[in-house]
């Protein structure tokens, strides 16, 4: 499929990087065949899109840590184990073909984190050395934070950038509780929640081409904002399991930016292998009830991929995020790569 005979598509994006409970999430890829150049005309399209990470390395800044070693820099600091997080999100896209279209995102969210606790009197006292004595789950399922994002794409005859602007909205519960390694009802961290009770704003700007002097090499680069404009309390559930614990109840999750670059290369019939440097810069989130220490950071991921053209209206993708650098605030967990397989459908 040739850049130069195709109209600009959806602008699909993974769910938004403060839903999960730190930094180190991957939620930087851009699978959106639009802004990297190889979209389709205008009308109504699908995407289904299934996202796996496991977070089960424990990092401090740009180095791995022990569980021992958490404990010995920081006693009042959570020890964490693991989370799995799975994803599942579909887009609806309309685009007019001509100059805009917007798109809307739903994630369902799938997730299992493992934690030792802390020695701070509420969690109970972290054990590292021997998980099974106090390690304890907490297990989340549901509809996670809807994203609706319009796009401007009116500049140039040949459609090849743009403008984006959307909102985040808190569709996702944030009302999940455990039972702590006292004994005791506590509420899930408000980063670890499905959705994080605050809407955001969005906006954002791509652009692709092809590469000067080749037939058939593309480049894609998109950049994005993410900003919380309304936050809320944590519901008065967590609020009074909270207040019995000295913890307060407002959160606010960090603003968050992410750049992707990326080529194609467009000459096989329809298989289009691809490449992608992704970037996120998260800020730490605050307010009483956030965990101000171990949130926010700075992530960068290669992400080699590729498309097949099942029909002119169907395509299959699949991706794997591979970290290359990884600076995260505090400590926190990390994921070894991130595996995308996605279907997008035009009708």
């Amino acid at each position: 499929m040739k850049l130069n005979k195709l109209a600009l598509a959806a602008v699909l994006a993974l769910p938004a990087s403060s839903v999960l409970a730190c930094a180190s999430c991957g939620c930087s890829l851009n699978t959106d065949i639009g802004t990297q150049g190889m979209g389709m005309s205008g009308g109504w399209t699908l995407d289904v899109r299934y996202d796996t990470l496991n977070q089960n390395k424990l990092w401090a800044g740009t180095k791995s840590i022990s569980q021992n070693g958490v404990n010995a820099a920081s006693p009042s600091a959570e020890v964490e184990n693991f989370t799995q997080n799975n994803y599942l999100t579909a887009s609806l896209d309309y685009n007019d073909g001509e100059k805009w279209g917007v798109t809307t995102i739903l994630p369902y969210i799938m997730r299992t984190h493992s934690t030792f606790g802390s020695d701070d009197g509420i969690s109970g006292p972290t054990n590292a050395s021997n998980p099974s004595s106090n390690a304890y789950l907490s297990q989340a399922s549901g509809i996670g934070d809807m994203k609706i994002i319009g796009r401007y794409f009116g500049f140039a005859e040949e459609k090849d950038w743009g403008f984006q602007f959307g909102v985040k909205l808190p569709t996702g519960n944030n009302s999940q509780t455990v039972v702590n390694n006292g004994g005791s009802l506590q509420g899930v961290d408000p980063g670890l929640q499905l959705g994080t009770g605050s809407t955001d704003v969005i906006i954002g700007a791509y652009k692709f081409g092809f590469i000067p002097a080749t037939e058939d090499w593309g480049y894609f680069a998109n950049i994005q904002y993410q900003a919380t404009v309304k936050p809320t309390d944590v519901p008065v559930t967590i609020a009074t399991l909270n207040a019995q614990n000295g913890v307060g109840s407002s959160y606010r999750p960090g603003n968050a930016a992410n750049l992707n670059l990326g080529v194609n290369y467009q000459g096989f019939e329809k298989l289009v292998p691809t490449l992608q440097l992704n970037m996120l810069n998260k800020k730490v989130d605050s307010g009483t009830a956030a965990d101000t220490l171990s949130t926010g950071g700075v992530l960068a991921y290669i992400t080699p991929g590729a498309l097949y053209n099942v029909t002119d209206t169907t395509q299959l993708y699949v991706n794997v995020q591979l970290p290359i650098y990884q600076n995260v605030n505090g400590f926190q967990l990390v994921p070894s790569f991130v595996a995308s397989v996605g279907m997008r459908v035009h009708f």
